[in-house]
């Protein structure tokens, strides 16, 4: 069986962002950011292209964050 995949260039083994086509001081968005972080750098579209992701998980942190100060006081014994 023959296949034309051509793996020899070895930045496509490599983590994303040390990819010269990356790192060129750009901003990334939140769903970029939270793609590289669960795929721990090897892709950054993962999560799709869509800004909406990336703000709910924002959110989700942030409400976990503050539930757990509000848990904190509710139960502390006094």
């Amino acid at each position: 069986m023959r296949t034309n995949v051509g793996l020899t260039n070895p930045s496509l083994l490599n983590p994303v962002v040390f990819r010269s086509s990356f790192n060129h001081f750009e901003k990334i968005n939140a769903t970029q950011a939270w793609s590289l972080f669960f795929t721990g750098g090897k892709e950054d579209k993962a999560l799709g292209l869509s800004s909406t992701i990336g703000r709910f998980f924002n959110l989700s942190l942030i409400a976990i964050a503050i539930a757990s100060i509000f848990w904190t006081f509710c139960l502390r014994t006094f």
